[in-house]
């Protein structure tokens, strides 16, 4: 008999059904302290919680019979992945439970802000009655711009061609079929839809590359009077950004659902009646928390019954020997993997992955998965994981190819490689090995040689092979008090490129100002936490 601890509110017909299982005993303690459960949940097989319960290192080490955790809701903020997995623990998640539901309210704040629909109602219950200071705007016959065609952009598409909407859609990381798939013209850049839309919404992952996506330095780039949505996450528009343009007239109205800070009290954008804001409640329908805790439902008791656990974020239990061997390449497979969509941009066609020596040996199977889930986190975030990212790739079009070389690559006993092939027919190579004492080091980039250690904070940079250049670079940086922890450089016939690992994130001023550099091609910075 498995138990099982729902700690935070799931709904009543999901807990229910779980309830019915006869193999599960179910404790419901909504609210429980974090002393309490630290006491028990050493009883327990399952847990399910929100976004409160943090599920650490300390309630993990307490946790000896814990086989799964299961998150009602998309992010996994409270929760440490690599403990869960280091401890044997299945962390799943619900993220489809709410994509109607989040697309809903993005049109709903769209429609509100286009018609003055919560001041005209402030007004009129004020005691007030007039018709001609609340002169709205049709959606008819607009450009609607969606930053994002994924799962909500994809949906949103679908419903604002049927209110007569022109759709032109910006992704750098969608094939063409979709864009075709849902009407959506093609914007090649940022720009180009922000120049375009009369309406903008947008449904991005939070990224680096996101944050701020409208922003002082882009805002007159915009049509005069457009309307902007945000549903998605907060801070993918700068609000005092967003304020300025409000104050002008450059914007006619926001409507947003999602905040930098949450909760909160105070914000520069509540001086505006035509910026219309709800506190967070995208995913607070009755069918997106009946969907939540279905899904959650039975991705746990997949997980207690040894079964598939399609949306589980995390590596599955394996034997600890196996494990031990594939580890390390575990991670050197994620971190290469992330390495193409932040150097290029270009949708994805096709991906070989070559192991040769000693881990060719081995059951790939895991880091097969993880390369895939590396090659996709930067586009998809949360919503890909270990489990379904090769079918997620596939699902993208993305044809995957795994080969076993039981020759050395190089000098290297044991290395993966990467060929990714773009839908230009460009072939991006990119090679690792795991050195002394696990540590994980990248050999070759790009067909330049190349052989250092990965660091979370890399640049890479594409540079004239003239004398000065290495000079110049380290000025640069030391301008901008970015530390260079290590240097490598590799050339081969007309190119050079310098690989570098810093001790801190690289903003884009700074990258800016290394792309200046007259001998400077191209500049990167790579991102490879995990």
């Amino acid at each position: 008999m498995y138990k099982v601890l729902v700690g935070e509110y799931i709904d009543d017909e999901a807990i229910a059904g779980l309830q019915e299982a006869r193999d599960v005993k179910v404790d419901v303690k909504v609210g429980i302290s974090r002393e309490e459960i630290l006491d028990i949940i050493g009883e327990y097989d399952a847990l399910i919680v929100r976004s409160v319960i943090k599920v650490d290192k300390e309630l993990l080490d307490k946790a000896k019979n814990l086989k799964i955790v299961g998150r009602a809701g998309n992010g996994t903020d409270n929760i440490n992945i690599p403990e869960a997995t280091a401890h044997g623990v299945i962390v799943a998640n619900t993220p489809d439970s709410n994509t109607v539901s989040a697309c809903e309210i993005a049109i709903g704040l769209m429609l509100a802000s286009a018609r003055n629909i919560v001041a005209a109602n402030n007004f009129i219950k004020s005691g007030k009655w007039e018709r001609e200071i609340f002169v709205g705007s049709e959606m008819f016959e607009k450009t609607l711009g969606i930053i994002g065609l994924g799962r909500i952009g994809g949906l949103v598409a679908t419903r604002m061609k049927a209110f007569g909407m022109k759709l032109v859609a910006y992704d750098p990381y969608i094939s063409d079929e979709r864009f075709k798939r849902y009407g959506c013209e093609k914007a090649k850049t940022l720009d180009e839809l922000l120049e375009k839309a009369d309406v903008i919404t947008i449904h991005t992952p939070k990224t680096k590359e996101t944050v701020d996506m409208i922003n002082a330095e882009n805002i007159h780039k915009l049509k005069d009077g457009v309307r902007l949505v945000n549903a998605a996450r907060g801070g993918l528009f700068n609000e005092e950004a967003v304020a300025e343009g409000l104050r002008s007239g450059k914007i006619a109205s926001f409507g947003y659902d999602v905040h930098t800070v949450e909760p909160r009290s105070e914000c520069i954008l509540y001086e505006f009646e035509n910026a219309i804001t709800t506190p967070h409640i995208g995913a607070t329908t009755y069918e997106a928390q009946r969907n939540v805790g279905t899904q959650v439902v039975k991705q746990v008791l997949n997980g207690l019954r040894g079964e598939i656990v399609e949306t589980a974020v995390n590596l599955p239990a394996i034997g600890r020997e196996e494990f031990l061997i594939v580890k390390p390449f575990i991670n050197l497979a994620e971190k290469l993997g992330k390495i193409y969509f932040q150097i290029e941009k270009t949708p994805i066609t096709n991906v070989v992955l070559n192991y040769y020596g000693e881990i060719a040996e081995q059951e790939t199977a895991l880091v097969d998965s993880t390369a895939i889930k590396g090659i996709l986190e930067p586009v998809l975030k949360e919503e890909v994981n270990y489990i379904n990212s090769k079918p997620l790739a596939e699902k993208r079009g993305i044809n995957i190819s795994i080969n076993k070389k039981e020759h050395k690559y190089k000098n290297y006993s044991s290395a993966i490689e990467f060929v990714i092939t773009n839908e230009e027919g460009k072939k991006i190579y990119v090679v690792g090995t795991i050195g002394m004492n696990n540590e994980e080091r990248i050999i070759s980039i790009k067909n330049h040689d190349v052989d250092m250690a990965i660091s979370d904070n890399m640049i890479y940079l594409g540079n004239e092979d003239v004398p000065g250049v290495i000079g110049a670079v380290g000025a640069t940086l030391g301008k901008e008090k970015i530390n260079i922890a290590t240097m490598n450089v590799g050339r081969r016939e007309n190119s050079a490129i310098m690989l570098l690992t810093v001790d801190s994130e690289v903003g884009r001023k700074s990258l800016k100002e290394l792309r200046g550099l007259s001998q400077i091609k191209w500049a990167h910075y790579l991102d490879l936490t995990i």
